[in-house]
């Protein structure tokens, strides 16, 4: 143990010394034979403790997801406006819950068509839940297409009828495109002249455009991906994990109790 911990004052020396060798001020004191010794005693300690290094790659990973939520969290803060009250969204189950979650998804992404029982199960069991669902179609051209017809649907349903219609577009197999979102639309009474107006509208693209900023903003990278209080919920968690944090909402006020 005592070698250990003399290993360990060499090399914090050594560090220490290292870390000064680019300083200009230093630099020009320190010779060549002394950078020789001090990169191989820091070398020679790597090697005799490897761990140290899986142990220094954990720590900064933990430091950047640290900061990462920290960032996260302020930029909820800050875009909470858009999040949870823009007209480019669809808001289903109890549009005055007390308790939000908002859903960034593709029509074309199969870990969403996996969680859509989780989400329907979870409305369920939560009266006071508001749910805002938010196109976020990465994937494809054919899920953008999608996206932009299922805009000028939101105009015309609302509330379950939109959700129906969300459940059985987002439910189908194969590739999601214009042709699905159109005939679907049509099979449930849309009026079509006033759908195919609305899908050409800039409100349309700029509905795209506002989902596609926030993400960016909130470092979201592939869908679903989930707003619930405080946190940012990455991936297909399953109803488990988003019904724990629903249930702390309620408890503490947050998505983790202390």
């Amino acid at each position: 143990m005592a070698g250990v911990r003399a290993w360990g004052r060499r090399l914090a020396i050594a560090v220490a010394a290292a870390a000064c060798l680019s300083a200009p001020a230093v630099a020009g004191d320190i010779s060549d034979a002394q950078t020789s010794e001090i990169e191989s005693i820091v070398k020679a300690y790597i090697l005799k403790h490897p761990e140290i290094v899986q142990q220094a790659i954990q720590e900064l990973t933990d430091r950047e997801k640290v900061a990462d939520a920290a960032a996260r969290a302020k930029s909820l803060d800050d875009l909470r406006g858009p999040l949870y009250s823009s007209p480019n969204e669809a808001i289903v189950g109890n549009p005055n819950g007390k308790i939000t979650l908002v859903e960034f998804f593709d029509y074309n992404c199969g870990y969403c068509k996996k969680m859509l029982p989780d989400l329907a199960r979870l409305m369920k069991a939560n009266p006071d839940l508001k749910v805002v669902l938010r196109d976020f179609p990465i994937l494809s051209d054919a899920s953008i297409d999608a996206a932009t017809i299922a805009a000028g649907v939101r105009d015309q349903f609302k509330g379950e009828k939109f959700w129906e219609y969300h459940q059985r577009l987002l439910g189908m197999h194969g590739l999601v495109g214009k042709e699905q979102a159109v005939a679907l639309a049509e099979e449930m009474g849309a009026d079509m002249p006033k759908l195919a107006h609305d899908a050409q509208a800039p409100q349309a693209k700029a509905g795209l455009e506002e989902s596609f900023k926030l993400g960016r903003v909130l470092q979201i990278q592939g869908t679903p991906s989930y707003i619930v209080g405080d946190a940012v919920v990455d991936g297909a968690v399953g109803y488990d994990d988003l019904q724990g944090k629903v249930n702390n909402l309620r408890k503490c006020g947050k998505t983790v109790c202390s």
